[in-house]
């Protein structure tokens, strides 16, 4: 025999006895698991599969008694497979689809968040005492204006005015972040 030829395929009795399960059980098997399975065509096929594979690992449970047919057993295993397949799809949260992932708003990562928090951090100390303060109370503690005013002894004018001016100093410092500090 030369190199470039393919040796004869040697099948043995058990690959025989699986094709024979097949054409024999085959269709009542799928359409159990097709029923099972919700109609979803790919996972009853892919259960059928599983099935047979559970018929060739247990040999004897097909050959425990001539008289017998062997549908019970075959029709048992693809029930408790397609009922631990449901289980285990249940237990994981749902998949995803990507049109959906296209269109989901990207998130900043947490390192990028905490080098954000740090610029900003330090940019705010180069206000004047002023603008830091009415900056914090309005904006990081949540302040109205008119808490803001009141808390500092200033008129709400003034608060609104120190706001601007302080917000115009940050877009200065940090050029790169004008976009969130409007």
């Amino acid at each position: 025999m030369t190199a470039g030829t393919a040796l004869p395929r040697v099948t043995t009795t058990a690959e025989h006895e699986l094709a024979a399960l097949q054409r024999e059980h085959g269709r009542p098997l799928f359409a159990l698991l097709l029923r099972l399975c919700d109609g979803d065509r790919q996972r009853a096929e892919d259960l059928l599969q599983e099935t047979l594979v559970r018929a060739w690992q247990h040999p004897e449970a097909l050959r425990a008694d001539a008289f017998a047919s062997v549908r019970p057993w075959l029709l048992t295993v693809a029930r408790r497979l397609a009922i631990d397949a449901r289980r285990a799809r249940q237990a994981r949260p749902p998949e995803v689809g990507d049109a959906v992932l296209e269109n989901t708003r990207v998130i900043a990562d947490h390192a990028e968040r905490a080098a954000a928090t740090l610029d900003v951090r330090e940019a705010v100390k180069t206000l004047t005492p002023q603008h830091r303060e009415v900056l914090v109370l309005v904006y990081f503690q949540g302040a109205s204006v008119a808490e803001a005013a009141e808390t500092l002894g200033i008129p709400p004018g003034t608060v609104k005015s120190r706001a601007y001016y302080a917000l115009r100093a940050l877009r200065r410092v940090l050029p790169g972040y004008a976009a969130d500090l409007r």
